[in-house]
């Protein structure tokens, strides 16, 4: 019985080497044809054992931006001591001009010589400095800014400067790998590598129209502005923030969607600026606990009103749940905040409401968003 035994393990064994074997043959002899049903952009050659491809395609047109300022600051000296005021006078003020600079990064988009970075980079700067990958160094004016979407162009002057390719946001999905561009602590161009972790992070309290791509590949800062592109080197987000107890990396990046950004862009640069509408109300999601009776209600709960802004000039106070917008029903601020800020300043919408038991339909004319963060 035990000699049969170890006739059947020898056996085992034996065959299960030799199918080890052919597997190992079968991959060797497939392994060139194994990326074959992947579709590949026709101008990306992959290379099997590194991102280098994608990179050296995409890195040309991240630029390191430089932003500094000047800044009056009160100097205070012990002759304002009340004190002292009463047997020397009172001293006049005196001031000191400091400068104060910001590092981050940018992509070169186009031909032209517009350059996306984050607005937080280069806001009230009197002068803004870039670096080339290639180590060239020009200087840039700033065309505009959006504070909304944390995002700003800049533009060069350099003849045929090297330009990414563009990808789809839209196509991201959860586990996608990213690599981030950028000039993390003024290191220089730094690669980082990740996954996309999630998409349409929203209301971070970063910017006010939030839709981020969130990643683990390190973001750091210097990074801001810069590149985050998937394996074929094309563009699918701008490097914007990091969520960090400790403000270094701790895996939680935010990139604002490339779809978002070229629109943006394409605002600035025709207007200055983005042009969206505002209707001046703050509001919540709806709970049945807001409503009397316990009557199901699909709505928007209006919290606030800005004075003499459009909602307060149309008539619509806090306590109003507003059912639909021209026609169409609501159910979110998200979905309000999306519906208003394409329309045109100057444009007038029905707005049907329910106040108590009774439903009415208020007009408002749109105003042009104000710069500052107001409400919806």
């Amino acid at each position: 019985m035990s000699f049969k035994l170890k006739e059947i393990t020898i056996f085992t064994l034996r065959f299960s080497a030799y199918g080890l074997a052919v597997a190992f043959l079968f991959l060797l002899i497939t392994h060139d044809n194994l990326l074959q049903n992947i579709s590949f952009p026709s101008t990306f050659k992959p290379n099997h054992y590194s991102f280098n491809n994608a990179v050296e395609s995409a890195a040309p047109a991240v630029v390191n931006v430089y932003a500094s300022r000047l800044y009056q600051e009160k100097e205070y000296s012990v002759f304002q001591n009340p004190l002292l005021q009463r047997f020397f006078g009172n001293p006049s003020e005196s001031t000191k001009t400091r400068p104060n600079s910001s590092i981050g990064s940018g992509v070169i988009m186009n031909k032209a010589g517009y350059i996306l970075t984050n607005a937080h980079v280069v806001q009230d700067a009197q002068n803004i400095g870039i670096t080339l990958n290639s180590g060239n160094q020009l200087q840039a004016k700033l065309i505009g800014l959006d504070t909304d979407t944390d995002l700003a162009v800049i533009k060069i002057n350099l003849q045929n400067p090297p330009t990414i390719a563009i990808g789809d946001s839209s196509k991201l999905k959860i586990g996608d790998i990213v690599l981030a561009i950028g000039n993390p602590y003024d290191f220089g161009q730094t690669i980082t590598q990740g996954i996309v972790s999630a998409t349409g992070r929203k209301r971070r309290g970063i910017s006010f129209f939030d839709d981020f791509i969130q990643t683990d590949a390190d973001i750091n800062q210097g990074h801001s502005g810069g590149a985050l592109i998937n394996i074929f080197g094309e563009l699918i987000g701008i490097n914007t923030a990091i969520v960090s107890r400790s403000g270094g990396s701790e895996g939680i990046g935010l990139a604002t969607p490339i779809n978002q950004a070229l629109n943006v862009m394409d605002e600035i640069i025709k207007n200055g600026e983005v042009v969206r509408g505002w209707l001046g109300i703050e509001a919540q999601v709806l709970s049945i606990e807001k409503i009397e009776g316990n009557i199901k209600v699909d709505g928007v709960l209006i919290t606030a009103t800005i004075r003499n802004g459009p909602a307060e000039n149309a008539g619509i106070m806090p306590g109003d749940i507003v059912l639909s917008i021209n026609g169409e029903n609501t159910n979110s601020p998200e979905q309000i905040i999306e519906m208003i800020t394409k329309l045109k300043p100057g444009m007038s919408v029905k707005i049907k409401i329910l106040r108590g038991w009774e439903e009415r339909e208020l007009t408002a004319v749109i105003l042009q968003r104000p710069a500052i963060r107001f409400p919806l």
